[in-house]
């Protein structure tokens, strides 16, 4: 499978919701919170062009919002 990261910020309601759905499919992932590491937020921004959160990285396709279809198909899950 391949590496999974997420930006993301405590307040945001979608990464909620983004994680819970990894949880939900045993997806892991790395969790990086760009309100705080300011260096992981620039590399947010660098591979999507956005400021907004979540931003997903699968392997080479990036994902901005939680879009569980796009997820899904990305990951796999029926």
């Amino acid at each position: 499978m391949n590496q999974v990261i997420m930006y993301s910020t405590p307040t945001c309601v979608y990464c909620g919701a983004t994680k819970a759905f990894f949880k939900q499919h045993n997806v892991a992932f790395e969790e990086y919170n760009v309100a705080t590491d300011l260096v992981k937020r620039q590399e947010m921004i660098e591979k999507s062009g956005q400021l907004g959160v979540p931003v997903i990285s699968i392997g080479d396709e990036i994902t901005v919002g939680f879009d569980e279809s796009r997820l899904s198909k990305l990951l796999g899950i029926k």
